[in-house]
């Protein structure tokens, strides 16, 4: 039997699928995609001879079909950014699993990431944030949410948060970011983000009080993406210990007094057979 390779597609941009993600396009003998999330130029990765699917429109059973009636083709499930998160591949993984099917899966570039690329911010700021939660929010899935995990319980924690899957519920996100107990407040600043890395993204700053008349002006439901948190705008940022000239670490040592010059710790020689 051959693999099927589940293969992040990263976040948009069709150069910011990783090389192996390319590899596996150019090997792939059938290609399983969703076009409404993944643009049709990361197809141009793929042979002339693969057979290409257009996931929006199957259901789990039908891309489970394919994976049946295939055993010796080589598949790619492409998912849009990575595949580990909400990409709904563990049910896949767990087929795979049950009928012996060899898999693997290639990480992708995270919209988390290209969101924070497209708003030049580090999500993780000393004495800032040192916490990125992911989440949701949800109205026709909310069964599928564990009562531990809602919006707001997290929000009594600050930190950095990104929420995806979103947009259509902007008014509960700012509910739920304020609601009691919150470490945020209406003046935290948000960033949203439509469509990172496509041709048309979108890219708003604004804060948790005007976010749901930022959402709505912008007009966006699908492919948004929340950036919550002080990290956003801080000016007071306090350097890191990793390169600090009186810090050491296994690799270099303090820098010597009056000086900032890196040096490098001394190795024993190890012989080498």
């Amino acid at each position: 039997m051959e693999f099927i390779s589940f293969v992040g597609a990263g976040p948009g941009a069709p150069d910011l699928i990783t090389l192996r993600g390319q590899a596996r396009l150019r090997e792939a003998d059938i290609i399983i995609w969703a076009s409404s999330l993944i643009p049709e130029e990361m197809l141009a990765w793929a042979s002339s001879e693969a057979i290409c699917m257009d996931s929006a429109e199957m259901t789990l059973e039908d891309v489970l079909l394919v994976f049946e009636q295939h055993p010796d083709a080589r598949i790619v499930r492409l998912h849009s950014g990575d595949p580990s998160i909400y990409g709904a591949i563990q049910e896949q993984i767990s087929w795979c699993e049950h009928h012996e099917r060899p898999f693997e899966i290639v990480p992708g570039v995270t919209s988390i990431s290209a969101a924070a690329a497209a708003v030049g911010r580090e999500l993780t700021i000393p004495e800032v944030s040192q916490s990125v939660v992911t989440t949701r929010v949800a109205r026709r899935t909310s069964a599928s949410m564990p009562a531990s995990e809602s919006l707001a319980g997290y929000a009594q924690l600050g930190g950095t948060i990104a929420v995806l899957l979103s947009g259509a519920h902007p008014e509960r996100v700012a509910e739920e970011l304020l609601a009691e107990g919150s470490k945020f407040s209406a003046a935290t600043p948000v960033a949203v983000i439509v469509r990172a890395t496509w041709p048309d993204e979108q890219v708003a700053m604004t804060t948790i009080g005007d976010l749901v008349t930022t959402v709505t002006e912008l007009g966006a439901k699908r492919t948004l993406l929340l950036l919550v948190g002080d990290v956003l705008t801080t000016t007071n940022i306090r350097r890191s210990h990793l390169y600090s000239p009186a810090f050491s670490h296994r690799f270099r040592s303090r820098s010597n007094p009056g000086t900032t010059a890196g040096r490098a710790k001394r190795r024993a020689n190890r012989s080498v057979r």
